[in-house]
This record gives C-alpha cells, sequence and structure tokens, in this order.
C-alpha cells in the first residue's frame, strides 16, 4: 500500500509553493501518494487572495511597513496574536484535510500553518510524524513548536537560531531547503560565454528596484552579458525591453518573464544579483554561483542578507553605484569570486535533497513500526 504525503503551503510569495512541488516530485518516485492543499485557499477564496495579495501589495508597495509588520510579529509576547489567528482560521479546515487523507506523514512549508497544526497534535486529532520545512535562512517564532517532530533548515546558522529558541537539536537537520532537482543536477544545454555574464533577478514579483541595477549594469565599461529575469512582473519586462533592446551598448543582453530555465541560467552566469529570497538563494548555493544583494524586501529577507553577509556567501551594495564597481572588481580579479564560491561550498556542504526525502520517509517508517 502506498505511503500518503500531505504538503500544506500557503502563496506567500512564490518559495513555499515550490518547495512543496519540489518534494511533492521527489516522494512520487519514491512510490508515495502525494496531495498538496493551501488550507486558507481551501477556508475561503477571499481570503487566500487577501493573504497573496496583502503579502504582494505591502511588500512590493509598502515594504518599511510589512518589515516592522514582520519584526512585531516574530516577538515573543506580539506575536501571539498572529499564531492566535492562524490557528483559528484554518485549525477546522486543517483537521478535516487529514481526516479524508488519512496521510502517514505531514509535512508544512509555511510558518502560518505550523501552530495550527500543533494544536492538532496537542488534541490527539492527528497522532501522525509532523515535519516543517524553513523556508528562509533566519526563523520565524511562528515556525516554532515543541511538537514538530523535524526541522529542515538551510544552513548551521539557521540551526543555531532554532535551538536559541528553545527546540532540541536532535529534531533540527541541515539537509537545505528543498529545491527542484535541476538546481542539483549538470545538463546544461546553454552555452557558456567566454564574456562576464551577470543574472538579474527579483524574485517572482520582479521588484522595479532591478530598473536601477540594469541601468548600473549598463555604466560598466566592460563587455559583459546581462540577463535579466522579471518574473511575473510584465510591465518590467515591457519597460526594460523599450528602452534598452535596441540601445547602442557593447553589452550583450537577454530580458526575460517568468521562466522555468533559471537553473540554466544560474549555470553559465558568474554572479547573481538578486533580492535574498530562501528558494533563490538556496538554488545559487547548489549553482555555486556567488550573491550580490542590491534590495531586500524587508523582514525575512533583510535577515537572509545579514545572515549571508555574515558568513561570506555574499556582498550587499548600497545603492546601484556600488554595484558597477563591485563587478568590475570581480572581472578584474577573479580570486574575489573564487573566495565566495569557497565559502558557499563550505556552507552547503551538508545540502541534500536525498537526505531530505530520506528523513521523511525515516518518520513514516518509525510511525508504521509502532
Amino acid at each position: 500500500m502506498k505511503k500518503k504525503v500531505l504538503i500544506f503551503t500557503a502563496s506567500t510569495g512564490h518559495g513555499h509553493n515550490q518547495v512543496a512541488l519540489a518534494m511533492q516530485n521527489e516522494f512520487l518516485t519514491r512510490g508515495c501518494e502525494v496531495s498538496i492543499y493551501e488550507p486558507f485557499k481551501e477556508v475561503s477564496r477571499s481570503l487566500a487572495i487577501l493573504l497573496s495579495d496583502g503579502y504582494r501589495v505591502l511588500a512590493t508597495k509598502m515594504p518599511k511597513v510589512y518589515g516592522r509588520i514582520y519584526k512585531m510579529s516574530n516577538k515573543q509576547f506580539l506575536g501571539k496574536p498572529v499564531e492566535i489567528f492562524s490557528i483559528k482560521v484554518i485549525e477546522d479546515k486543517l483537521e478535516e484535510i487529514v481526516r479524508n487523507v488519512q496521510p502517514d506523514l505531514v509535512i508544512s512549508t509555511h510558518p502560518l500553518i505550523v501552530k495550527a497544526m500543533c494544536s492538532l497534535k496537542r488534541k490527539v486529532k492527528y497522532a501522525g510524524p509532523f515535519v516543517s520545512v524553513i523556508t528562509d535562512y533566519m526563523p520565524h517564532k511562528c515556525y516554532l513548536s515543541p511538537l514538530v517532530d523535524a526541522y529542515i533548515v538551510g544552513s548551521q546558522y539557521t540551526k543555531l537560531k532554532v535551538i536559541e529558541r528553545g527546540i532540541s537539536e536532535d529534531r533540527v537537520f541541515v539537509h537545505g531547503i528543498p529545491i527542484h532537482r535541476a538546481f542539483r543536477e549538470c545538463g546544461n544545454t546553454m552555452e557558456k560565454s567566454d564574456q562576464f555574464t551577470v543574472l538579474l533577478m527579483g524574485g517572482s514579483m520582479g521588484l522595479s528596484g532591478m530598473k536601477k541595477v540594469f541601468k548600473e549594469l549598463l555604466s560598466i565599461q566592460a563587455p559583459i552579458n546581462i540577463i535579466a529575469v522579471c518574473g511575473n512582473n510584465k510591465q518590467l519586462k515591457k519597460s526594460l525591453e523599450e528602452k534598452y533592446l535596441l540601445a547602442e551598448t557593447n553589452k550583450n543582453i537577454t530580458i526575460l518573464g517568468f521562466t522555468n530555465e533559471v537553473s540554466q541560467y544560474m549555470e553559465i552566469s558568474d554572479v547573481i544579483v538578486t533580492k535574498p529570497g530562501g528558494l533563490t538563494v538556496t538554488e545559487a548555493f547548489a549553482k555555486n554561483i556567488p550573491i550580490i544583494i542590491p534590495f531586500y524586501i524587508p523582514g525575512q529577507e533583510e535577515e537572509n542578507a545579514e545572515m549571508l553577509i555574515d558568513i561570506g556567501v555574499a556582498v550587499k551594495v548600497n545603492g546601484p553605484k556600488e554595484l558597477a564597481a563591485l563587478i568590475e572588481s570581480f572581472i578584474k580579479n577573479p580570486l574575489l569570486i573564487d573566495n565566495l564560491k569557497r565559502n558557499m561550498n563550505l556552507v552547503s556542504i551538508d545540502h541534500s535533497l536525498d537526505s531530505a526525502i530520506n528523513l521523511c520517509l525515516h518518520f513514516i517508517k518509525l510511525k508504521t513500526t509502532i
């Protein structure tokens, strides 16, 4: 009989769902039956839209407000209303889904689901194993509960922060944030250029800050390749195309919207200029491509940036003008990039998609042998 895996996620940004899909693909290859649910969407489509659009609007239009909300909710006492809200809104729906699916394992890729799922465990309405995937490099308090059987995290740094918040060390596993296998394998069909190549990204939402960064990249003296991925921001893509595609320059310019070939573009690039979302950072680790951070969404990405700089795998530039000078220094002195790559290898040495999936299967085996 096939083992059943139930994965809960939510559409605040692109990363949580992508982690869920990556794990689903792996479990399917292992012969499991896998279901993915977005409980906020199951409760109410309007609620799901409010959650996803609210995040998008705050993150892109009012980032400072979003950052303040994130920091307040991450404090021990101020975060309690957020936890209570998430439990009350989705607990009954989680119970209904669990009862219908009868899973051997439940996984969450979103912090707002963890407390509600743990409430079910506390009430013995779900007695099986529960695994939480922390999709950023600094853990928000909503992720954390002693009733979670195992945490999958992206770095030793993250593990220490989880332990500092009271979680037992033997429940935290540094297997890397699960990403699609394409990022962990070679097999690129694109030809790498002899010219220095910069991959510019702004997440699935295509942050408007990419405009200033793109303009500054054009000021670099050396002939370079610029690959700009605008995500779902069609307006940004159109704007860049109209302004720069026909401009006279010694740069080779590629402007893309949403693409499923990011892993290949990473493989042919020398650096990635991007906001430090947890998923993008993990993909960069897998491809060993150094990260330059010209912008970020306050909150979890701000914390990610601090961690990446502390461990020496990324460089933050204060404004786009510093960017050109930094890339010119990379072109003149490749050892600077080699140092960043070496640090990336050290941080991601324990990253293993197979280990993350095997951990989950281990908990299923424990459940069936008890």
